[in-house]
C-alpha cells in the first residue's frame, strides 16, 4: 500500500501561511542546502493539493511538479487550462485518497493545505508527518491544524536541525487499527 506523507513547513506558532495566504516568510535555504527536499521528492510520484494551495503554487511561476501526477481538490475546477500533470478532483478527498493508496505507485505527497489535510488526518489516511518548524512567530494566518475527532499518539521517527534554526520533526502516525506503519528503514518498506 502506498503511503501519504504530509511534508510541510510551519511557523513555530503553527501557521503555514500569512493571513493573505503568502509564504514569503519562509526562509531561503543557505547555498547548497534544500532541507532534504530533493531526496524527499525523489521518493514521490503524486501530490495532493487543495485549491488554495494550488493557486499559491501557480504564483511561483512555471509549474514545479511536471513529472508527478498532481491531484487538486476543488468544488469547482478552474476554466483556465492546467499543466498536463494536473488533475482536478471534485469527489470526497478521503474516499479518493483511500482508493489512490491501493493503487501501484510510490509516496503520495500531501502538499497542503490544512483544509485538505484535516479530513485525511481524521480518516487515518496520513501515514507520516514531516514538519519543518521555522523559527518565526507569525501571530496569525492560515493554521496547519484543524479540529480532529480524537487524540492520537505519534511516534517520532527522526529530528534534524539546520544552522538557521529550521527543525524537522518526522513522525509516524498510527493506522486506523492502531498499528504503527512500517518504518521507512525496515526491509519490507524497500519492496515498495
Amino acid at each position: 500500500m502506498r503511503k501519504v506523507v504530509l511534508y510541510i513547513a510551519t511557523s513555530l506558532d503553527g501557521y503555514i501561511a500569512s493571513p493573505d495566504g503568502s509564504v514569503e516568510w519562509l526562509p531561503t535555504p543557505p547555498p547548497g542546502e534544500d532541507y532534504g527536499y530533493a531526496n524527499f521528492v525523489a521518493t514521490a510520484d503524486a501530490t495532493l493539493l487543495g485549491r488554495a494551495t494550488y493557486e499559491q503554487v501557480l504564483n511561483f511561476g512555471e509549474w514545479p511538479y511536471p513529472t508527478l501526477t498532481n491531484y487538486v481538490f476543488t468544488r469547482r475546477p478552474p476554466i483556465e487550462p492546467a499543466h498536463s500533470s494536473v488533475h482536478f478532483v471534485t469527489e470526497d478527498p478521503a474516499q479518493f485518497v483511500s482508493q489512490l493508496k491501493q493503487e501501484a505507485g510510490s509516496t503520495i505527497w500531501l502538499i497542503g493545505g490544512s483544509t485538505l489535510a484535516a479530513p485525511l488526518l481524521a480518516a487515518g489516511l496520513i501515514d507520516e508527518l514531516m514538519l519543518f518548524i521555522v523559527p518565526q512567530l507569525l501571530g496569525s494566518g492560515i493554521p496547519l491544524w484543524r479540529e480532529q475527532p480524537r487524540p492520537r499518539t505519534l511516534t517520532l521517527q527522526k529530528t534534524q536541525t539546520w544552522p538557521d534554526g529550521t527543525t524537522l520533526l518526522h513522525y509516524l502516525l498510527p493506522t486506523m487499527e492502531g498499528q504503527q506503519p512500517v518504518s521507512p528503514e525496515a526491509p519490507a518498506a524497500l519492496a515498495n
